[in-house]
This record gives structure tokens, C-alpha cells and sequence, in this order.
């Protein structure tokens, strides 16, 4: 059984606390409203975004290598762009063994009908390679 203790309060206190607390400026359902406004508009953001950047313009990934000699490879890189028609440039760089650049080549690739396309080319290199790889590639 529990005690509860009531106590009245006179008019002059209540009137003493209602000019010490006065109501908030904005009302609680303001306050809400703008709140879910402000998540809807921060999770549209978001989506929009993952969904833009999720789909870069041009990228691309070796898809093959073989080393010719001390000083040359051959790489095989496949392209993959958003809009064909746009030329691009690729940067391919070739490493040692102890992950020293040892080769780099700025590659053109030209705008096609096919959204993907494969790139064969030569690399020399300063010594021999042991991988390579496509640092990047940007729209010309």
C-alpha cells in the first residue's frame, strides 16, 4: 500500500511557478512537425545521394597482366562508362614485387557505342613487375 501525499496548492504559488516556468515559446507540435521534416528531408538526401554515387561516371579494373620480360608488361584493363560516347582517360601502373611503382601510363580510351570495353596495352617498365593495376580513370 502506498502513501500518497497530496498537497494543495494556493493561488499565489501557482501563480509564483506559472511566472517562473512560462509555457515554451513553440508548442510540442511544432517542435515535432519540424522535426520529422527535418529527418524526411536528411533521409531523402541520403538516398539520393547513395544512389548517385553508388553509379561512378567511368571506372575500371584490370581484368588481366602478363610480364613479357624485365622491363615490359602487357595489361588487359576493362572499362565500364555510364555514357559510351564520352571519351575517358585511365591511369595504368605497373608494381614490383616490393609495391614500388615501377611503370605508369596515362591511357586514352576512346568514345564507343559499348558501355564496357576491354584495353590492351604494352607497359615499360624501370624494373620488372610483378602486378598491375588502374590507379583511376577521369572523363576527358
Amino acid at each position: 500500500m502506498h502513501n500518497t501525499l497530496v498537497t494543495a496548492v494556493s493561488p499565489e504559488v501557482a501563480e509564483r511557478l506559472r511566472r517562473r516556468y512560462p509555457p515554451p515559446l513553440v508548442p510540442r507540435a511544432v517542435k515535432v512537425v519540424l522535426i520529422a521534416v527535418g529527418v524526411a528531408i536528411a533521409m531523402a538526401w541520403l538516398i539520393w545521394t547513395a544512389t548517385v554515387q553508388s553509379t561512378p561516371a567511368v571506372s575500371a579494373q584490370v581484368a588481366a597482366y602478363t610480364v613479357k620480360s624485365s622491363t615490359t608488361i602487357a595489361v588487359t584493363f576493362t572499362v565500364d562508362r555510364r555514357d559510351p560516347s564520352r571519351p575517358v582517360s585511365c591511369q595504368v601502373i605497373a608494381q614490383s614485387a616490393d609495391f614500388q611503382t615501377v611503370g605508369e601510363q596515362q591511357v586514352p580510351v576512346e568514345a564507343t557505342e559499348a558501355k564496357v570495353v576491354d584495353v590492351d596495352i604494352d607497359l615499360t617498365t624501370l624494373r620488372q613487375a610483378t602486378s598491375a593495376s588502374v590507379k583511376g580513370c577521369t572523363l576527358r
